[in-house]
C-alpha cells in the first residue's frame, strides 16, 4: 500500500520560504516521477513541479526560479523549497507518485 504524506504548510509572508515535504511508503520514490501540485481557491489543479526517476526536474513557468523540488532517497521523501513567496501561491499542495498515488494536501498560507 503506497501512502504519501504532506507537511510543511503554513502561514508564511509574501516573499518568505518554506519547504514542503512528501514522506512516501510502500513503494520507492526512485522508481516513479514525483510531482507536487497546487490547487488554489476558484482555480484548476495546477502542475508546481516534478523529479523523475533519473532525477531530472521540471517546474511550472509560474514558479521557476523560485521553487525547488528535490529528494532524498534513502528517506524516501521528495521536497518542495519555496522561496520568494507570493499571495499567488496560496494554495493546497499535494504530492503524486508515478501519476497514480495522491498524498492528503498541505495547506500553504502566503499573506502579509
Amino acid at each position: 500500500q503506497v501512502q504519501l504524506v504532506e507537511s510543511g504548510g503554513g502561514l508564511v509572508q509574501p516573499g518568505g520560504s518554506l519547504r514542503l515535504s512528501c514522506a512516501a511508503s510502500g513503494s520507492s520514490i526512485s522508481i516513479s516521477v514525483m510531482r507536487w501540485y497546487r490547487r488554489a481557491p476558484g482555480k484548476e489543479r495546477e502542475l508546481v513541479a516534478l523529479i523523475s526517476s533519473s532525477g531530472s526536474t521540471q517546474y511550472g513557468d509560474s514558479v521557476k526560479g523560485r521553487f525547488t523540488i528535490s529528494r532524498d532517497i534513502a528517506k524516501n521523501t521528495v521536497y518542495l523549497q519555496m522561496n520568494s513567496l507570493k499571495p499567488e501561491d496560496t494554495a493546497v499542495y499535494y504530492c503524486n507518485k508515478g501519476g497514480v498515488y495522491w498524498g492528503q494536501g498541505t495547506q500553504v498560507t502566503v499573506s502579509s
